[in-house]
């Protein structure tokens, strides 16, 4: 376990290196820390809550774990999918985002669903299986 850690420790280290390095290149270096820091405020003073939020909502409500795991992943991945969700109209270069992103998303959001569904699924078989009848 320490070993463990001591690794993941130097890693981590290892990126904070590599992420300095590629600072001293930026010419911007006032943008970068608004946006760094609005970034932290965003985080900490508005998504954060929320999520916790929910989460107590969810608890409370008798979800169980993997549906607050998939709300979770769900969340995430729409968060990653919004600049390009919410980009309008069509692009003047077609091959700057080539692809169909909302549908794209939608299939992300199904498979998290489905995934879920199945390991919820498989957790009932599982129970009726080890309780006597």
């Amino acid at each position: 376990m320490k070993v463990t850690r001591a690794l993941l420790g130097a890693a981590g280290l290892a990126l904070i290196g590599v992420g300095a390095s590629l600072l001293a290149d930026v010419r911007d270096l006032t943008g970068v820390l608004v946006w760094l820091g609005g970034s932290v405020v965003l985080h900490d003073g508005l998504i954060a809550p929320l999520v916790l939020l929910a989460g107590l909502a969810l608890v409370r409500g008798g979800a169980c774990g993997a549906v607050r795991g998939a709300l979770v992943v769900a969340g995430a991945l729409t968060v990653v999918a919004l600049p390009v969700l919410l980009r309008p109209g069509r692009r003047a270069n077609a091959s700057v985002l080539p692809l169909d992103y909302p549908r794209n998303w939608l299939i992300a959001m199904a498979v998290v669903g489905a995934v879920t569904a199945l390991a919820l699924a498989v957790r009932g078989l599982a129970r009726r299986r080890r309780s006597p009848s």
